[in-house]
């Protein structure tokens, strides 16, 4: 049996759902990554950037450059652990509070159409499938068992013969076909 591609199904069911908040964010020049950020901070007050990573799903490259514009525009501040100046503490900027209050309204509005037009049961049903799909521990599912490729196309990869620079340049010194 064939089974439904589960990735691809979350893919687009996020894709239509942001589809429905992207205007608001758009409207205040909010980016996704960062209107995560900022709703995480307005809950958690001041939290590491690990922390961020891991809560609002965003790699740690990416996070350094989110939280240093974030804190160039004035919507977040850091500040060192005074206990511990390897750590810093991420925490919202007045300004960053004062959008949050702007846009939290709207996104509220906009679940509640969400809900309008789904129904509350379909909402309520979908949440708890998410919260219980996510509190599966990785270590309860089994994992097919591999067994060695003939070719493994990542060694192959590196294992591309090159020719030979005599092949690569003409008699001439142009690059091209050996005559």
């Amino acid at each position: 049996m064939a089974h439904r591609n589960l990735p691809q199904l979350f893919l687009k069911a996020r894709e239509r759902l942001m589809s429905h908040f992207r205007p608001i964010l758009n409207h205040f020049g909010v980016t996704e990554q960062q209107w995560r950020i900022l709703r995480l901070l307005d809950e958690h007050v001041q939290l590491e950037p690990r922390e961020l990573c891991e809560m609002c799903q965003i790699l740690s490259s990416s996070m350094t450059g989110v939280l240093t514009r974030m804190e160039e525009v004035g919507l977040i501040s850091r500040n060192a652990v005074a206990d511990d100046r390897r750590r810093v503490l991420v925490r919202l900027a007045p300004s960053g509070d004062q959008l949050i209050s702007e846009i939290a309204p709207l996104i509220d509005l906009q679940y509640q159409h969400i809900e309008q037009a789904f129904g509350k049961p379909v909402i309520v049903n979908l949440l708890n499938a998410f919260e219980g799909f996510i509190a599966v521990e990785p270590e309860s599912v089994l994992h097919v068992t591999l067994s060695q490729r003939s070719t493994d196309l990542r060694a192959a990869k590196s294992q591309v013969k090159r020719p030979a620079e005599s092949e690569k340049h003409s008699a001439d010194g142009r690059k091209g076909r050996k005559k």
